[in-house]
């Protein structure tokens, strides 16, 4: 769509402003906020008034304007919306905050927004698909049928040698067994095809040996064979199964042969019984009983009756289907003649009268629509053509595209869709009512001349299916892109923080790096292709935050600035593909952990479990690793790591090992385990001992001697119940080396959270997180208050943790801190957290399968997803001022009591609607399953909040959730005039100034020399008789002197 075309249809009217018209109350988010966009109501006539305020009247002279300047002139010129409008448009365009903008910004701003619109629209109408994946099978021979049991949610899936798997409804293989227990049998038999009989829980599995066998799946054995249909003309090699919804009683079960015929057998008494027991059925030595054809032919079961036909005249059928709707058997051959019979059943339901339609070349498959009445063909000619059936001479429609002969055709019924597959391994989609393709998708199946291809299309759950032989692809549809808002192409991996920066930092399966605002969810830059097309599995930030590190499946790991440019490239791998799991930065080293990989043909090594690299010796663009002097001490591949200043690193492995080492010589002393704790005093020495903890009562894992042969058989965990996600050191808690207490949390497989004591090597609290969650990760912040959790589902919670496990106990804690939050921002699998505080608020930031990254806060507030269309103002909603918290105790219990008395006033119609109503609003904020227990901790930090602002859709609801929301507020009452008193009414009389009075003169005082009667004399201050002793003795010593004098002369 052109960007003229995309302007006028925001606003092709004449007349200026907005328009409003009508809207239904079923609009999705982005369309409900999208046409209040400034941006989205410019007309064209619009535009040319606003690049003519940019153009100069000087050649090649560009205008710049300031936010101030823009607003004022935008104001005026356009002639509506309001200034605070043209504000926010700016702040959008002026994205690198330069402070102006230009008319080339702008313009490249509005392009782009016009290109995201029209990408979401073509996502409503096209369906996007999430990467090809090839299911993990066992099959060793052809794939023949796929279906999904809905009383149990599972897939079953079967192949030619007879091997049956069953698949979860999340497609990971639970079980495989053949489908009979005679081996040497199936050595002489194909399984031909399958189906399921859903009203009486049974399978029915068609073989080359012309017998149709039905397996009981409420047998407390492995399927057990409960009836075998024998003596068949031909070989069944296609059935299908009906059965009324209305009454469960009449059913259909449809098979076509090797010989043309068309039979199908029309239970009356399905729920009762398949079939009757006559005098002649026998039952071998497994209670299976045996039903030969031609008794039902002749009428001996009156629980069922034969429907048949030959019309094929002897050509394979290569499908059957009853419909209901035509209440007629529809099959079809290979054939230019019959090529698709229709056998409409009579009113007597006994016979059936055909009628058929003769294509050219015959085809492959067909597929009915009951809605639009088309049965859709899939041509030998490269054809796909449209049939109503009750016009045979010619097709309604013909779909032209495709370049080789199409295998399969199914409908999407709820698009009102089109599926076709071709030989050439094209799969395209048609839009019906147009007749036009309008999506093509290439599949890579390997090249092969001969190959079996089958095709299953599941709408509920949007899974398409595609054999290729012994092999089968998944092709998943994505979320709808109208309900939920993508902040990354493909799934997200990895999320951090700048702190510096204030900015998120994102990565993607698409080796894409996005920077986000962490304020306003803008997104600033991205950078494309950082490891070719491998997935970036992990990141990291240096320490002073100005170096980013992005850690590939490629088995490389590189540095980067901010401004895109790779100063270094450390090779991990040793040139091999490598699983990274985490980078640990250090004051001298990078530590690289991750999988161990091995080569099968040559039977080595090509990851290390631990990889370190010094930064010391980053003289060169390629970075070889060194060696690490502790070795590999883990038994299954490391999944995490942390560090505690100064010197301790702690690494956890799938199978809950978690190793403590000394980053300064490079060795392991410790390793701790849910179950047991051994002392590392060398390579070698494995011996376990028991925690100092009560841990489980089957949990020790005994050994024998093997220090010899260096062989270590400890108890593995296949299933990961107790494997180790993440590891996060309670920075904040600086004494539990004196004091006691937790210092490590671990997280990992079955939802589990533990708390450690490092220093005592001692597990002191072990709870369930997330119930049946499997496997979850987690993050904590600075100050080690809260601890935010989240699962495989999207669910995250909040607990708080300040006072958890601040002290050592021998017995092992199993009570859960107090939830604070639980809520699910996302529809998958969360792949990494992070905790921030920037400006004082706590915030946290969750990334997910989903292409989606969240932040939010840890109370009540509401929940933003990057990269929606509206940006927020985090500061606007997470605002907590200071409160007087010696009241906080009885404002609790006031407000408890008070919200069970409003809960229990509450009309439980008005909950039903308002989980309606909020059900679609998944975009911005939190479901309405969302469960919120605050402690009495946490509310001492933010129960003065009074109320919240929450938006909605681009509006703002404020809901108050303090103790005073139960009272009714009615209207004021008017208050009686009131008399002015006498100082407003003579204010000079009270209020006037008083006249100065006269005050007494104070005398100066003298002067000192005025004063003083005579001069001050030292010899005053001494008495009389002193002062004359003190002159006779003088006079006596003179004296004396004077005779010794003349004495000598």
């Amino acid at each position: 769509m052109s960007c003229q075309k995309a302007a006028l249809e925001l606003n092709t009217g004449s007349q200026p402003g907005p328009k409003s018209p009508e809207r239904t109350e079923d609009v999705t988010a982005f369309e409900d906020y999208g046409t209040g966009l400034l941006e989205n109501q410019l007309s064209v006539c619009d535009f040319v008034k606003i690049q003519k305020a940019f153009e100069s009247p000087e050649p090649r002279k560009i205008i710049c304007m300031s936010r101030e300047d823009f607003t004022q002139k935008m104001t005026e010129i356009v002639g509506w919306g309001t200034k605070e409008e043209y504000g926010e448009l700016f702040d959008k365009v002026d994205v690198a905050q330069d402070g102006f903008i230009n008319w080339d910004k702008l313009t490249s701003f509005i392009l782009l927004e016009l290109y995201e619109q029209d990408e979401r629209a073509k996502a409503t109408v096209v369906p996007q698909w999430k990467d090809l994946e090839f299911l993990p099978v066992k099959h060793k021979d052809n794939i023949q049928k796929v279906i999904f049991l809905k009383s149990s949610s599972h897939y079953l899936t079967i192949s030619k040698e007879g091997l049956l798997a069953i698949w979860g409804e999340n497609l990971k293989l639970q079980e495989t067994f053949p489908i009979t227990s005679d081996a040497t049998k199936l050595k002489h038999l194909w399984v031909t095809s399958l189906v399921s009989l859903e009203n009486v829980n049974k399978i029915a599995v068609a073989f080359t040996s012309k017998e149709i066998c039905f397996y009981d799946l409420l047998s407390k054995e492995e399927f057990a064979c409960q009836y075998k249909l024998q003596g068949l003309k031909g070989t069944p090699i296609c059935m299908d199964y009906w059965y009324d919804p209305l009454d469960a009683n009449e059913s259909i079960l449809s098979f076509g042969d090797i010989t043309g015929k068309v039979q199908a057998i029309a239970f009356t008494a399905a729920l009762i019984s398949l079939f009757e027991r006559p005098a002649s059925a026998c039952e071998d030595g497994e209670g299976t009983m045996t039903i030969n054809w031609a008794e039902l032919l002749s009428g001996c079961h009156k629980c069922c009756h034969i429907l048949e036909h030959k019309l094929h005249q002897g050509d394979w059928v290569r499908q059957v289907t009853y419909n209901a709707s035509l209440d007629a058997i529809i099959s079809s051959t290979t054939s230019n003649t019959n090529s698709v019979v229709l056998a409409w059943r009579e009113k007597s339901k006994t016979h059936l009268n055909m009628t058929s339609f003769n294509i050219a070349q015959g085809i492959h498959a067909f597929d009915y629509h009951s809605r639009l009445n088309l049965i859709a063909t899939a041509g030998i000619n490269n054809k796909v053509c449209l049939w109503n059936p009750y016009v045979v001479s010619k097709p309604v429609g013909v779909l032209w595209g495709h370049s080789a002969s199409v295998i399969a055709v199914q409908f999407f019924v709820e698009r009102k869709q089109l599926f076709s597959f071709s030989k050439d391994k094209v799969l395209r989609l048609w839009d019906i009512q147009h007749q036009l393709s309008i999506q093509r998708i290439a599949c890579s199946f390997p090249e092969s001349q001969d190959f079996r291809c089958l095709f299953h299309f599941d709408e509920a759950h949007g899974r398409l299916f595609i054999s290729f032989n012994n092999r089968l692809a998944l092709l998943a549809i994505k979320s709808d892109a109208s309900k939920r808002v993508k902040s990354h192409e493909k799934a997200v991996t990895c999320v951090l923080y700048n702190s510096i920066l204030k900015q998120v930092i994102s990565s993607d399966t698409g080796s894409t790096v996005s920077f986000w605002m962490i304020d306003t969810g803008q997104k600033i830059k991205q950078f494309t292709g950082c490891h070719g097309n491998a997935e970036i599995s992990t990141m990291a930030l240096d320490a002073n935050e100005t170096r980013l590190l992005t850690g590939s499946t490629d088995g490389t790991v590189k540095i980067w600035d901010f401004n895109g440019y790779c100063h270094h490239t450390l090779n991990v791998g040793q040139d091999g593909a490598v699983d990274i799991s985490q980078i640990l930065i250090l004051k001298k080293t990078i530590l690289v952990t991750g999988w161990e990989r091995y080569d099968y043909a040559s039977w080595k090594t090509i990851g290390r479990a631990i990889t370190v690299f010094r930064p010391q010796n980053f003289n060169q663009f390629f970075i070889q690793p060194e060696e690490w002097k502790g070795g590999i001490q883990h038994h299954d591949d490391i999944l995490c790591a942390a560090f505690l200043p100064p010197q301790t690193v702690v690494t956890g492995s799938y199978d809950g090992e978690i190793v403590l080492w000394n980053n300064s010589t490079e060795s392991a002393h410790h390793v701790l385990h849910p179950d047991y704790q051994r002392l590392l005093k060398s390579k070698l020495d494995t011996k376990p001992q028991k925690l100092l903890s009560a841990g489980r009562s089957h949990s020790t894992h005994p050994m024998a001697d093997q220090s010899t042969m260096g062989v270590h058989n400890f108890e593995i965990d296949t299933e990961g119940k107790n494997a180790v996600t993440r590891l996060c050191f309670l920075k904040a808690r600086k004494n539990t080396a004196v004091t006691g207490g937790a210092n490590l949390v671990s997280c990992g497989g079955s939802g589990y959270v533990r708390f450690w004591d490092i220093y005592k090597k001692q597990l002191l609290a072990e709870f369930l997180a997330h119930s049946g969650a499997g496997t979850i990760i987690m993050s904590t912040d600075k100050m080690n208050r809260y601890l935010t959790t989240g699962d495989l589902d999207g669910w995250l919670k909040i607990w708080n943790i300040e006072e958890y496990c601040l002290n050592s106990n021998k017995n092992k804690i199993t009570k859960a801190p107090t939830l604070i939050r639980s809520f699910q921002p996302h529809e998958d699998r969360i792949s990494s957290l992070e905790m921030c505080e920037p400006g004082g608020q706590l915030l946290i930031i969750s990334s997910s399968a989903d292409c989606s990254i969240c932040v939010t806060g840890v109370c009540n507030a509401p929940v933003w997803i990057f990269g929606q269309a509206k940006h927020w103002h985090i500061e606007n909603y997470l605002f907590l001022p200071k409160r007087d918290t010696n009241l906080v105790e009885s404002e609790i219990q006031k407000e408890i009591s008070l919200f069970s008395k409003e809960e229990s006033c509450l009309d439980p119609t008005e909950h039903s609607l308002l989980n309606k109503r909020n059900k679609d609003d998944s975009t911005y904020n939190v479901r309405p399953s969302e469960d919120i227990n605050l402690g009495i901790k946490y509310k001492e930090r933010n129960t003065c909040m009074k109320e919240t602002q929450k938006p909605y859709y681009g509006e703002v609801i404020k809901k108050s959730f303090s103790a005073f929301r139960s009272l009714s507020i009615g209207v004021l009452e008017e208050l009686p005039e009131v008399n002015k008193p006498a100082f407003l009414l003579d204010p000079e009389k009270y209020f006037r100034k008083e006249p100065e009075k006269e005050r007494p003169q104070i005398p100066e005082a003298p002067s000192l020399f005025e004063t003083l009667k005579a001069v001050f004399d030292e010899k005053n201050l001494f008495p009389k008789d002193i002062l004359d002793h003190e002159r006779k003795a003088k006079q006596l010593c003179q004296e004396k002197s004077c005779e010794v004098k003349k004495n000598k002369k």
